[in-house]
């Protein structure tokens, strides 16, 4: 099976593609033009890579999955332009569904193959806040750029493809944050925190938070690609959900020290975050948002369309070998 999965030396994409690798895949690349340089060529376990102003070029014909990661990531410091995310999350799911499409149209009438395009969305083109658990019962309704854009990208996908059996089986994975090795998110953040020693001033804040290790992210794909699975849209989480604090205790533990949480009251923290705001200081309102409050997700509808009892890697087993390579890569 030829894979070509976009954004491929993103951090999902790098360790997805050396996942899929290992089981044998023939893998293509197409990625921004900076990091195709002959020594990434080389060192990479993709067969063929190419560059956005290549697409026309790729012998498309010949795919069998596109998995689509490429896009603009939410950017919590709210510095962004709208219109960026509608131009990247958005124009790069057009250009690769037509293109691809377009590539293979012919040759589908001759062979019949059957082919699987996988669209990585997030959970934030259903909703920015939740009050109880996330279903994909749930009405979208997102009140980002970056959430509307993301859903726009699933309807780009559903009306080229359709989200029923056909010659392209389309799936769209809504997923909850993603973290693993080489991950430079906000767990990497409230790690450098920790590790330097800083209490966690945040403890009053109680919540709890859905995540996806990157290891259930690759068996999830790669269930996808091999398995007769439903078309449709799917979220993606671990198992468990965990609490600020409880990470903050992990991240210590990981650290051999000992958890320093403070909990200071909540109108105090959140005048701060408003000041923030104006300053455009590290901690504003949108990144105490997403550090503090509640987002459970469920993963019911995806474990049930692969027979799982349970994902392949716990939350906390997860997040404890996150943390241990942010460790590694910080002596």
């Amino acid at each position: 099976m030829k894979i070509l999965i976009t954004g491929a030396f993103g951090f999902v994409g790098t360790s997805l593609s050396a996942y899929l690798a290992g089981k044998g895949y023939e893998l293509w690349a197409l990625d921004v033009e900076s990091p195709l340089t002959e020594t990434r060529r080389v060192q990479s376990v993709y067969q063929k890579c190419f560059d956005w102003k290549q697409l026309k070029k790729i012998p498309w014909s010949e795919v069998d999955a596109v998995i689509h990661l490429a896009g603009k990531a939410h950017d919590t410091r709210n510095t962004s332009e709208a219109k960026s995310y509608f131009d990247i999350n958005v124009g790069l799911t057009e250009k690769v569904v037509q293109a691809w499409k377009k590539g293979f149209a012919r040759a589908d009438a001759e062979t019949k193959t059957q082919r699987k395009f996988i669209l990585f969305s997030s959970v934030k083109a259903v909703a920015d806040r939740v009050e109880d658990v996330l279903t994909e019962k749930a009405i979208p309704n997102p009140q980002t750029p970056y959430g509307q854009s993301k859903l726009k990208a699933e309807g780009v996908v559903r009306s080229a493809i359709g989200d029923r059996q056909s010659a392209v089986t389309s799936y769209i994975l809504r997923s909850c944050m993603i973290h693993g090795p080489g991950n430079k998110g906000n767990l990497n953040l409230l790690y450098g925190v920790v590790k330097k020693g800083m209490p966690w001033p945040l403890g009053a804040f109680e919540n709890q938070r859905s995540f996806m290790s990157i290891g259930n992210v690759c068996a999830v794909v790669e269930k996808l690609l091999t398995a007769s699975v439903p078309a449709g849209v799917y979220q993606m989480a671990d198992d468990e959900s965990v609490s600020t604090n409880e990470l903050i205790g992990l991240i210590s533990e990981a650290l051999g020290k000992k958890a320093r949480i403070w909990r200071i009251p909540s109108k105090w923290v959140r005048a701060s975050a408003r000041i923030g705001d104006a300053l455009r200081l590290p901690l504003n309102s949108e990144r105490l948002k997403k550090l503090t409050e509640s987002y459970i997700v469920s993963n019911a509808r995806i474990k049930g369309a692969f027979g799982w009892t349970a994902m392949p890697v716990s939350a906390r087993e997860g997040l404890k070998a996150t943390l241990e390579s942010f460790r590694q890569a910080r002596p």
